[in-house]
């Protein structure tokens, strides 16, 4: 496993890329179970996961632009995982923090954030294990 994250300028430890479309996005959130469980995430925590990737996409999909690719990067620690989703777009504004899946997304993730750059539009989410925050 890899020691660094997504800001380390570093290559993800696992890259997903998918048609964007909704109908694709399940295998996104199997992958992220499958990953987590490998960091040993409870299954609640895997649970609270495939839900954020769910919301996270459902954000940046209507963004993408048609014919486009969904991409997944995976980030892995011992305890924590954490996921880019991305797509390419020609809006430049991100999610709207007020909106129901954001506040979701939130909730469920440890930490979350959004970015648009280089005609991209990302969604960052970082899950903890709940065994690794009992541990700390």
């Amino acid at each position: 496993m890899s020691s660094t994250g997504p800001g380390d300028q570093s290559r993800a430890d696992v890259e997903l890329r998918l048609p964007a479309d909704s109908a694709y996005v399940s295998v996104l959130r199997t992958t992220s179970a499958g990953l987590a469980a490998r960091l040993d995430f409870t299954l609640d925590d895997i649970e609270d996961l495939r839900m954020a990737v769910g919301e996270a996409s459902a954000l940046v999909l209507p963004e993408a632009e048609p014919g486009s690719d969904l991409v997944g990067e995976f980030f892995m620690r011992p305890g924590e995982l954490t996921v880019q989703v991305s797509v390419p777009t020609t809006a430049q504004t991100p999610p709207d923090e007020d909106s129901f899946a954001w506040q979701v997304l939130t909730t469920l993730a440890t930490k979350a954030s959004a970015s648009t750059d280089d005609h991209r539009l990302t969604i960052t989410l970082t899950m903890r294990s709940s065994l690794q925050e009992t541990s700390s």
